[in-house]
């Protein structure tokens, strides 16, 4: 372990080189291209097999220990936002409406490193080590569930990964058993009306009326028909309908998002925005459509792997705090891979204790303090040592 932790430190720089870099490249989920191939070639450099193009535009590298043992995977994502940065450090976005403003630049350059560092590891270690550079993690229908699909999981035994998040100060690390991160769902509505002049409504059916009585009524769902002692969402993101001021309006666009952490609670409230829906346009003699998306699942957590990474993250120099948080609505499609093989997915205080404003994930001013990488990075890196560790000695006492 101290082999590890002082081989990281001494690599920091180029951690922090790395991720400088794919900050001035980021690209959008589903188009990466220079990314994936950035990734493969240090992982090729570094001797590693290489799987290109995994489920899409994914990279999968696989280190090989020189005994025979377990195999832990290491997941991280590499795609960026549509979104214009309005930071004006020298490493900036140099790609117009495109940035990293989620961290998934800091993760990969995590990543990365720490695969440098175990591959002059290599004749130490008792078993494999998957890396899992996952593409689109941003957008539906995501990277992983395609990569998972495509083999990345074959031969894994439990799998480990961490977002670096801005809102939690430096030294700190959340964990959490159960579901740490929701269900997030999409949903399209099309109110279709009857159009008039705006001085005769009674020849007309107004689709705006009709929307805002949905949308008001909306939050009945979670407030009157999900069960007190669980948790939803639902937002609406969009209500568009464009016309001129003395017109009745015909259509009416809605859009908007469902976050759920019980898999019950998800499909009830679905069902429950169609029927709401139903009821609403034919009491006001409108006709509607109704798409609804599934998004990612929840981001389940299992006991035993949650409770060994957060044994080592209070005792990683650089840690300060471990802390039981509570679920975020926010969404992840890392709850995939846990459909599959044991795991955990916590979260790396990235907030500089310095900075006076701290912008949230996906501000066009994001930012984070580049020490949580390695602090990310000596987690991971323990974890996945400590776990080959303890199997090792499991196979040789049996």
């Amino acid at each position: 372990m101290d082999q590890l932790l002082l081989k990281l430190e001494e690599n920091f720089e180029e951690m922090v080189i790395i991720r400088r870099y794919l900050h001035e490249h980021p690209e959008l989920s589903h188009h990466e291209v220079h990314t994936p191939a950035y990734i493969a070639n240090f992982h090729r450099e570094l001797g590693l097999e290489v799987r290109e193009f995994v489920g899409g535009r994914g990279v999968v590298a696989t280190l090989k220990g020189a005994k025979q043992g377990k195999t832990v995977a290491l997941r991280a994502d590499f795609d960026a936002l549509a979104i214009q940065e309005l930071n004006d450090f020298p490493y900036k976005s140099k790609n117009e409406g495109v940035m990293h403003a989620c961290g998934h630049d800091g993760h990969t350059a995590t990543l990365l490193v720490l695969a440098k560092v175990l591959t002059e590891m290599r004749d130490q270690l008792s078993g494999n080590i998957v890396f899992i550079h996952q593409h689109a993690e941003e957008l539906a229908p995501g990277g992983a569930k395609a990569m998972i699909e495509d083999g990345c999981l074959d031969g894994v035994d439990v799998i480990y990964g961490t977002h670096l998040w801005a809102p939690t100060p430096l030294g700190e690390v959340l964990v959490r058993e159960g579901a740490i991160m929701a269900a997030a769902d999409r949903f399209e509505i099309v109110i279709q009306g009857k159009g008039g002049h705006g001085a005769e409504p009674q020849h007309s059916v107004d689709a705006i009326v009709v929307g805002a009585h949905f949308v008001t009524q909306l939050q009945t769902i979670v407030s009157r028909r999900v069960a007190p002692l669980e948790s939803g969402v639902v937002t609406v993101g969009q209500f568009e309908a464009v016309n001129p001021f003395n017109v009745i309006a015909d259509t009416v666009k809605i859009q908007g998002t469902v976050r759920a952490f019980d898999e019950q609670v998800r499909k009830q409230m679905k069902e429950e925005i169609e029927l709401l829906l139903k009821a609403t346009c034919l009491g006001m003699h409108a006709d509607y459509r109704f798409e609804y998306f599934d998004g990612y699942p929840p981001v389940i957590n299992h006991a035993a792997e949650t409770q060994f990474v957060a044994q080592i993250a209070n005792e990683t120099p650089g840690v300060e705090k471990v802390t039981v948080c509570p679920p975020f609505m926010i969404g992840e499609d890392y709850g995939y891979y846990m459909q599959h093989v044991p795991g955990t997915f916590f979260f790396t205080g990235a907030k500089n204790p310095e900075w006076e404003t701290v912008y949230p994930h996906h501000h066009a001013r994001f930012d984070f303090d580049e020490r949580a990488m390695l602090i990310a990075a000596k987690v991971l890196g323990q974890a996945t040592l400590q776990f080959l560790l303890n199997e090792q000695r499991e196979e040789e006492s049996a």
